[in-house]
């Protein structure tokens, strides 16, 4: 408790330091105005977080509500926003403010002339805070609409430092290696990896980050908008090199029906629950929460990750996703909103959260003594560094149709490719074919 209070301590002295003497306590800081100046006032918030991430962003949201007096109401929309938000602009009660989980449903908002564009001071805050990627990827046609406040970190592969101790392997360096260590530890008695192959998003998480590292950003950023065909050679490359591990049955606990048949908080019990049968868990640092929540893991210690390795002559990969806070046209309090949206922006807002845990900032500013653990320390760490090399979860980035629909899409085809990863170049074709009608069915 002691090493906590301490943490805290250091992290809001260095808070101090950069928003004056009032920001960790002393009384309130005002965003958009002087003390307490939304006083009387409500900002309605809409996004996809429930249970425990409902809970953490509530304490930020009253945080801001100690701030500047106005009060706030968030409403859970489930996976659907932009259905949940069209049909409440359309009966005239739209929120003031959404967090939006998907750069897609960012820009079909702004397409739909549903955003404010960001006020001068959360622009001045994103480009003092935030690596210019960020911006990028919550603008629409140059107009910044969208503050990414909370990222996940997709590039993390989690495993067991018990089952990698056993098998005599230390934490791989290139994805070569990780493969080699996975034989290794299968010959221990263990699978390498435990694969949510039931759950198609995660097929496309490991597909982005293998093309990321193989093909490079410049052909990253032309596939996800389908500037480049999916039958383009690299395309063909990196399903080539992934359907090796897919094909490889001692490498996958169950083999690939066992895989389709595991969720994902399934894959993460593989390694981390009371029977483990794998060694490794591919998927983002979100896999902390599960192991520590749900199988009581005590990160870095039972649990712990390597970043995804580079693959070939490649860089490491580092592929995010995120939520970005965005201000509705048709919201009732829009100055409120705005001025919500200008509080988000700062390292303070992140902090709140980041102490709650369960949390990464894209805000380089954040200290990091404000996360709870070296290892999500060194997850923030590795994300702000990435800088602009980021790439955003490239499915996010499609049309819903192609990158976001169970049993359609890119999901349903990779999870085809995984049953029998045997066909790299028929695949390819399948989602090229895929690909070309959703994006013309975008317009």
């Amino acid at each position: 408790m002691m090493r906590r209070r301490t943490t805290l301590l250091t992290g809001c002295t260095l808070l101090v330091l950069a928003l004056g003497a009032t920001a960790c306590g002393g009384g309130p800081v005002s965003a958009g105005g002087g003390d307490k100046a939304l006083s009387g006032q409500t900002v309605t918030v809409a996004g996809v977080w429930s249970g425990t991430e409902q809970k953490n962003f509530q304490k930020v949201l009253d945080a801001f509500t100690e701030k500047t007096g106005a009060k706030t109401q968030f409403t859970s929309t489930g996976d659907n926003v932009s259905t949940v938000v069209g049909s409440k602009i359309e009966g005239g009660n739209a929120p003031d403010v959404v967090m939006v989980p998907q750069v897609g449903v960012l820009q079909q908002f702004a397409k739909n002339d549903w955003l404010k564009p960001l006020s001068k001071t959360a622009q001045q805050s994103v480009d003092a805070n935030f690596a210019p990627v960020w911006k990028n990827y919550g603008s629409v046609d140059d107009t910044l609409y969208g503050l990414y406040f909370k990222a996940a970190h997709k590039s993390t592969v989690w495993y067991s430092p018990d089952a990698l101790a056993q098998a005599g392997v230390e934490a791989p360096k290139s994805y070569d290696e990780m493969l080699k260590a996975g034989q290794t530890v299968s010959d221990s008695g263990l699978a390498a990896f435990s694969v949510a192959g039931q759950d198609g998003w995660t097929l496309t998480d490991w597909f982005e980050n293998v093309y990321l590292s193989q093909a490079g950003p410049e052909k990253y950023d032309a596939l996800a908008t389908h500037q480049l065909k999916w039958t383009d050679p690299s395309v063909v490359e990196a399903l080539t090199t992934l359907g090796k591990l897919f094909k490889d049955k001692q490498l996958i606990a169950g083999g690939q029906k066992g895989a389709l048949n595991t969720d994902f908080p399934g894959s993460v019990e593989k390694v981390f629950g009371p029977k483990p049968e794998a060694g490794m868990v591919y998927e983002g640092d979100f896999v902390a929460g599960v192991a520590k929540d749900q199988f009581g893991k005590t990160i870095g210690e039972d649990a712990n990750f390597f970043p995804f390795p580079a693959v070939g002559a490649g860089k490491a990969p580092v592929v995010s996703g995120g939520d970005a806070a965005v201000v509705l046209k048709d919201g009732k309090n829009q100055k409120a909103g705005m001025a919500l949206l200008e509080y988000l922006a700062t390292p303070e807002a992140a902090a709140v959260w980041a102490q709650a845990g369960g949390f990464l900032s894209p805000n380089k500013n954040v200290d990091l003594a404000s996360y709870g653990d070296d290892v999500t320390r060194a997850t923030a760490k590795s994300l702000v560094s990435a800088g602009d090399s980021v790439r955003f979860d490239m499915s996010d980035q499609a049309p819903a149709a192609f990158g976001g629909t169970k049993g359609a899409g890119e999901w349903k085809l990779l999870q085809d490719f995984l049953r029998d990863p045997s066909d790299a170049k028929g695949t390819a074709a399948k989602l090229e074919a895929a690909a070309a009608k959703a994006y013309e069915g975008q317009g």
